[in-house]
């Protein structure tokens, strides 16, 4: 679990890095997971999640799907105050689980 000053910077690590490739290999590391296992949302300045608050928005995300409390690089909702539609940053097909 780790805390970004923004979305953007996220996905630039996760999708466009070196961490990249090994994204593409995390098959050869783990068994395919049927649940949520990345979650997004947002935090107040300051604010240090605990493991509890990100296992809890892993199953909002599972429960109810992409909301402005838990939602994902393909459904990425805006900071809190801001009205515009949820995002979709579009990650690579096999960054979200379909391959």
């Amino acid at each position: 679990m780790s805390v970004w000053q923004d979305a953007e910077s996220l996905f630039a690590f996760v999708y466009r890095s070196g961490h990249t490739p090994e994204m593409a290999r995390r098959r050869e590391y783990f068994h395919r997971f049927e649940g949520a296992y990345q979650a997004l949302w947002w935090v107040p300045a300051g604010h240090r999640p605990s493991i509890d608050e990100g296992l809890s928005r892993l199953w909002m995300l599972d429960r109810y799907g992409p909301t402005p409390q838990s939602f994902t690089f393909k459904a990425r909702f805006p900071q809190p105050g801001l009205a515009d539609p949820p995002v979709d940053m579009k990650p690579d097909p096999w960054c979200i689980g379909n391959a």
